[in-house]
């Protein structure tokens, strides 16, 4: 029998409680936002006396923590992170994602760099042969919108303006579709190098280092490149 698809996030998460389980009391770990992370979040109730405390990639993720009892620290004031825990969008063989459907992906990518070790968590639909299906996302400044959607057109791609949508920090979000995504490295360096864009939804340069993949059929499969 089949397992759904909520269900198997729910599974993902709840296996990657193990690696907090395994890291010293009083570590702080990084927290990323989404639905699949949401559900570790839930679990790390256990956990709240067991970590000091986590830096936590989005406000809505800070507010879950919180409501957890898990103290909610800054990212300036814990030095490197034994641990971050987020889902993806999309991930290929290499580990390499696509990140940011919720929006918080320049958050999310500068906790990921700031820790040694990335689990990603995911449903087994979020596996993919090439990155590209699921629209990329771009965190651009307000005035360079025009400017960098123009330049994005230039490069191949067909970018939108995500509606009514403003990210944590204040700026927009351009969504991409129909980008050639065969070489990851090269475009997230190609977009990174775009006056205007603040961050990149792919996260090929620090791609996952553990993918923890969870199937319908209940199982959750890890792993790593």
């Amino acid at each position: 029998m089949s397992i759904t698809i909520e269900e198997q996030k729910k599974r993902a998460a709840e296996a990657a409680l193990e690696y907090v389980g395994k890291l010293p009391s009083g570590a702080v770990i990084g927290v990323g936002t989404g639905s699949t992370a949401n559900h570790f979040i839930d679990g790390l109730r256990d956990f709240s006396r067991h970590l000091d405390g986590a830096v936590a990639s989005s406000q809505a993720s800070q507010e879950r923590l919180q409501a957890a009892g898990i103290e909610v620290m800054d990212l300036n004031m814990t030095g490197t992170l034994p641990l971050y825990v987020d889902g993806a969008d999309e991930s290929n063989a290499a580990l390499q994602l696509i990140k940011g459907g919720g929006g918080a992906l320049t958050r999310e990518k500068i906790v990921a760099a700031a820790s040694e070790t990335f689990v990603c968590i995911v449903d087994e639909s979020k596996k993919v042969e090439q990155l590209g299906a699921f629209a990329l996302p771009v965190e651009v400044l307000p005035m360079a919108r025009s400017y960098v959607a123009r330049q994005i057109v230039a490069l191949g791609g067909d970018p939108e303006l995500r509606e009514s949508f403003v990210t944590d920090n204040g700026n927009y979000i351009l969504d991409i579709s129909d980008m050639d995504l065969y070489d990851p490295c090269t475009v997230e360096a190609k977009l990174n190098q775009l006056p205007g864009v603040l961050t990149v939804g792919l996260f090929a340069q620090r791609p996952a280092d553990i993918l923890m993949v969870a199937h319908s059929d209940g199982t959750v499969s890890v792993e790593t490149v």
